[in-house]
């Protein structure tokens, strides 16, 4: 069953609308290797690149992205959750 934005509840939350790729990963991934292993990041990024790359990036360094949502904003808040180091 899909979780809704609602049901997650993310640990630690981090804004790189300022950020440009590749850092917008880079600093995606320093947020993340703060937490500890099932805990949960809220990255806001803004559309475009970052909501392309950024979860993909995320899934191939091995981690679970739980959910990718517009904001009414205009940007995205991508919930990632920690399973590797």
């Amino acid at each position: 069953m899909a979780m809704t934005a609602d049901e997650i509840r993310a640990d630690q939350v981090v804004d790189i609308t300022g950020q440009v790729c590749p850092m917008t990963f880079v600093k995606a991934k320093a947020e993340l290797e703060e937490l500890e292993i099932g805990q949960i990041l809220e990255v806001i990024m803004k559309d475009g690149e970052p909501a392309q790359n950024v979860p993909r990036s995320m899934k191939e360094d091995g981690q679970q992205v739980l959910k990718l949502i517009k904001r009414e904003d205009g940007n995205y808040s991508l919930y990632v959750k920690k399973i590797e180091e």
